[in-house]
């Protein structure tokens, strides 16, 4: 018999995520509303630590290097809120937790790499997020194309007005003479 924890969790948990591992180089698609507008916005780094796996509180922890800057983000696998998880490279380590690679920059902060079967890793589809990332992606296009109209018919407008000022000052049929330039 499912305990009541068990039935809430069992909502909101998404029905397959990506096996993530530590050492593996990933993009999380990850979902941002600022106001009232929303888009996705792609993280991509080295995971450095998995928590959790089966639980409906899987998180990964992301790392990358941003202007020289090292930032990590933990991201929540089952959230709403995180739309897609790509594994694009994997990596041989042999500790959950690599803390290690905050000390390490540059050649030294390569992993080695392993051969994985890139397509078969990445098969999970859920295809509410897919749907709602392409509605954020119309919705974006189509704002862009809605600021562009109006700055065409802003310039259009200032157009208009500073030729309404020109025809309202019409020129005199008196031409002013020219003046002879010194030195000639």
């Amino acid at each position: 018999m499912e305990s009541v924890i068990q039935k809430v969790e069992s909502q909101f948990k998404k029905a397959q995520v990506v096996n993530v591992r530590s050492g593996d180089t990933v993009k999380v698609h990850q979902k941002i509303r600022e106001g009232s507008k929303e888009r996705v916005q792609i993280f991509q780094g080295l995971v450095i630590r998995t928590d959790r796996k089966g639980s409906h509180t899987s998180r990964i922890t992301v790392r990358r290097i941003a202007s020289g800057i090292g930032v990590e983000k933990s991201f929540l696998l089952h959230s709403p809120l995180v739309l897609k998880v790509e594994v694009t490279k994997r990596s041989k380590v042999r500790r959950n937790y690599l803390k290690y690679m905050r000390d390490l920059t540059g050649k030294s902060a390569r992993l080695t790499g392993v051969d994985f079967d890139r397509e078969a890793v990445n098969t999970v589809r859920d295809e509410a997020a897919e749907a709602e990332e392409e509605k954020l992606r119309e919705e974006t296009a189509k704002l862009a194309e809605a600021d562009v109209a109006k700055k065409v018919a802003e310039e259009a407008e200032n157009e208009a007005k500073v030729q309404a000022a020109l025809a309202s000052h019409q020129p005199t049929d008196q031409v002013a003479p020219e003046t002879d330039k010194p030195g000639k």
